[in-house]
């Protein structure tokens, strides 16, 4: 984050894929500080540019976050189905674009079948373990998915278990979910 950031902190995103399903889950806090600012925001979005259905998670700043995926989904209609396409040609002008080089937010999406972590420093990763996670309690999360994902537990049910062990760990971090899935 850049010096001149004011500071927002309360997001965690989870990304998991499956049994053929990818679930993408989201706490509802922002907090400026110490203070909690809101306790239901919705930070887990469902897109169809093209009939397509994408499912994208953002961390950060809401209106960073609004702006990437409004590139998000014109990249998308311009390249239909080819989400990976679609999220590195976004990663490569949030590096070269001088007003998005400002942006604050990262984002996971999926199509059902890819799971992508987008970066403002041009990275597009498709996580290993099939488990991916960004924000404030995002490390938490992850682990606890990480340590799940080989149980019997569904893709929603391990989602849902790791937000609540995030929201246990990191004051950033509350139980109001936001939960997509696709597959």
């Amino acid at each position: 984050m850049s010096q001149d950031f004011p500071g927002w902190h309360g997001t965690t995103i989870v990304g998991i894929r499956k049994g053929g399903r990818v679930v993408i889950a989201g706490d509802g806090q922002v907090s400026m500080g110490q203070t909690v600012m809101k306790g239901t925001a919705r930070k887990v979005r469902r897109l169809s540019p093209g009939g397509h259905d994408i499912v994208a998670g953002f961390a950060g700043s809401t209106a960073d976050a609004f702006a990437l995926l409004e590139r998000l989904e014109a990249k998308l209609e311009a390249t239909p189905g080819q989400l990976m396409r679609a999220c590195v040609e976004l990663a490569k002008d949030w590096r070269t674009d001088k007003y998005l080089q400002k942006l604050e937010a990262m984002l996971i999406v999926t199509d059902g079948t890819g799971l992508f972590v987008v970066t403002g420093a041009g990275d597009v990763l498709e996580p290993e373990h099939d488990v991916a996670a960004i924000g404030s309690g995002g490390n938490y999360a992850l682990a606890a998915a990480r340590a799940l994902i080989d149980t019997d537990l569904d893709a929603e049910t391990v989602a849902r278990r790791a937000m609540s062990i995030a929201a246990d760990i990191c004051v950033y971090t509350n139980g109001n979910l936001t939960v997509e899935t696709i597959g």
